[in-house]
C-alpha cells in the first residue's frame, strides 16, 4: 500500500537547523504564502499540481506542507500510489508551526 509519513514542526525545524538540505514544499496558494510562509520553503500551488508534479524527482524525499496538514497530506497520498516512496506531511501545517516552532509566523 503506498504510503507516507508525518513529520512534526518540531522535528522538520531541527532538521533545518541542523543544515540538513529539506526539501520543503508549501502547496498553498500565493495569497496564503503571502501571509504567512517558511523560510525556504517553495511555493507550488496545489490548484496547479497538474503543472509541476511531473518535475519531482520520485527518488528524493520530499516534505510536502499548507496550513493545517490536510491538502499536502491528500498531495502524498497521491504521490505515493504514483511511485514515490520518500514522501512526508507536515502535520499540523504551518499553523501548528507557528504554535510550535516560530511564533513570528502569523496564523490566519
Amino acid at each position: 500500500m503506498a504510503s507516507f509519513k508525518d513529520i512534526s514542526p518540531t522535528e522538520l525545524a531541527k532538521r533545518m537547523e541542523s543544515g540538513e538540505e529539506v526539501l520543503l514544499i508549501d502547496v498553498r496558494e500565493s495569497e496564503e504564502y503571502e501571509v504567512a510562509r517558511i523560510e525556504g520553503a517553495h511555493l507550488m500551488p496545489l490548484s496547479r499540481f497538474h503543472e509541476w508534479a511531473g518535475s519531482l524527482n520520485t527518488e528524493a524525499e520530499i516534505i510536502f506542507m499548507c496550513h493545517h496538514g490536510i491538502r499536502s497530506a491528500q498531495v502524498c497520498r497521491f504521490l505515493a500510489r504514483e511511485g514515490y516512496s520518500k514522501l512526508c506531511n507536515l502535520a499540523g501545517g504551518i499553523d501548528l508551526w507557528s504554535t510550535e516552532v516560530d511564533r513570528s509566523v502569523p496564523r490566519y
